[in-house]
């Protein structure tokens, strides 16, 4: 498509980079990625995808994974977490509140061709939070915002601990104000 000059007529980035393409699929092989995984190697911006949805009229799953590969592909690694290269990732599902984040970080790693975390994230299920804001006003705390402040203290404290504290032990660490 590019040597013949008709990427941009069907939506994809007049420079498309090809060697990006090229490391992207041979990350892939035998992961069984979606269209949209591959595809992405050849954008550069969010930008870029939303002329393909323009041109092509993507799903809107498929424009949401693509916008999610284009901004994550390059800020998150397993690198940059010295103790557990899959925290980056378990984070980023803990802390979203889409559906279907698990599927994209999955897309993600096979992008990234990490095979090994890959495995690793399909077989971690996502922990509860332990603390409701209702145990919050159990211990006295009745205002809506201080319960939120106390609910994300909380929350990067447990995170903190790799998913594991209790709800008591986690609710000793509240200090009233």
């Amino acid at each position: 498509m590019y040597e013949l000059d008709v990427a941009e007529y069907i939506g994809l980035p007049v420079s498309g980079n090809l060697e990006e393409l090229n490391r992207v699929w041979n990350n892939l092989q035998n992961l069984c990625p979606k269209p949209m995984t591959v595809l992405v190697s050849l954008l550069q911006s969010p930008e870029d995808v939303n002329k393909l949805d323009l041109r092509l009229k993507i799903s809107k799953e498929e424009k949401n994974l693509g916008l999610f590969l284009v901004k994550y592909r390059r800020d998150l690694s397993g690198t940059d977490n010295d103790g557990d290269p899959l925290k980056p990732y378990t984070d980023l599902i803990i802390d979203s509140r889409e559906t279907d984040i698990q599927s994209k970080v999955c897309e993600l790693l096979k992008y990234q061709g990490e095979v090994k975390l890959l495995k690793e994230l399909e077989q971690w299920s996502v922990p509860r939070f332990p603390v409701s804001g209702h145990d919050l006003r159990k211990m006295g705390i009745s205002s809506g915002k201080e319960i939120g402040e106390h609910l994300l203290q909380l929350r990067d404290i447990w995170k903190k601990s790799g998913y594991k504290m209790e709800k008591e032990e986690l609710l000793t660490k509240v200090q009233k104000k």
